[in-house]
């Protein structure tokens, strides 16, 4: 079998022979005029034939020379075919998102049609499922949303936003246990979300945790209507409950909040082949929570 020169010196030399001059052709390829020269020179060694002579301020071609590089512009041209058809079925592929209950019903909602609206959501597939997709194994999905501390391997991450939480409950059930400071808790009826265990707010306060009394939650919406109806005061995070607070339907018995261990991350492969759509998005995203910080 013979072996292929470098493929770096059949790009310069099909290069130097459409420009007629190493300088050019350095400058398609962002190299220097030396390593141009430099690489047609070991590939004259190789093949032991002269590839180029120079006549004036050009550098001609020899017959052999041109022989060559006009096959290496035919095999670049399959390769840019190659290259452009599989560009183009990314391009049309789906693109999978995966996100958790809490994202798509609290986050995402109120952006979906700016997002849908930009280039970046194009071709956009948005699939529910509280669970952290297995990368290496569902490669259908393309990019997640997830909660972490941002530390997945063989996965990118984006940080999005940070999360504070705080305890939320009804206006009946405030009055009627007179929350009005942090040891009231220890006694007020609670329910439970099981992403973010009451263990957090208390610990974090120096608080022996309450043994565990009382409903417990999965999806954040059946915690907050349970909440809403007065079943109990909830653990939630900050902007799960922006409706509920502005309608008046919850309360904030008490001021304080903690912060949580666990941000908001965009993830996705690192080899994906959609990664110009994958950044595209990200950005945008990006951009948008940047917004509404900037924006409160």
């Amino acid at each position: 079998m013979t072996r292929l020169p470098s493929f770096l010196a059949l790009r310069a030399l099909e290069a130097a022979a459409r420009h007629k001059s190493y300088s050019r052709a350095a400058l398609e390829l962002s190299v220097t005029h030396g390593a141009v020269s430099q690489q047609i020179r070991r590939l004259e060694t190789e093949l032991g034939a002269t590839l180029f002579e120079r006549h004036g301020n050009r550098m001609q071609p020899t017959p052999d020379g041109q022989r060559l590089a006009d096959e290496v512009a035919r095999a670049l041209e399959i390769l840019r075919r190659g290259v452009s058809k599989f560009t183009g079925q990314t391009e049309q592929d789906p693109l999978v998102l995966s996100v958790g209950g809490y994202v798509a019903r609290r986050w995402l909602p109120s952006r979906l049609a700016r997002l849908l609206a930009d280039p970046a959501g194009a071709g956009l597939v948005i699939r529910v499922e509280d669970r952290h997709v297995d990368f290496a194994t569902e490669t259908a999905v393309d990019v997640g949303i997830r909660y972490g501390t941002g530390n997945w391997e063989g996965l990118q991450a984006r940080r999005l936003l940070g999360e504070s939480m705080f305890p939320v409950c009804s206006p009946r059930l405030a009055a009627a246990h007179r929350i009005e400071d942090l040891g009231d808790l220890l006694t007020a009826p609670l329910v439970h979300w099981v992403p973010r265990p009451w263990s957090i707010w208390f610990t974090r306060f120096g608080l022996e945790t309450p043994a565990q009394v009382g409903p417990v939650f999965d999806d954040s919406l059946l915690l907050l209507e349970a909440t809403a109806q007065g079943i109990g005061v909830a653990l939630v995070t900050d902007g799960m409950v922006d409706e509920e607070l502005a309608s008046g339907r919850l309360v904030r018995p008490l001021a304080s909040h903690v912060v949580s261990n666990l941000d908001m991350f965009m993830v996705w492969r690192a080899d994906s082949p959609k990664l110009a759509r994958i950044h595209a998005l990200r950005d945008w995203l990006f951009a948008e929570v940047f917004d509404d910080s900037a924006n409160p």
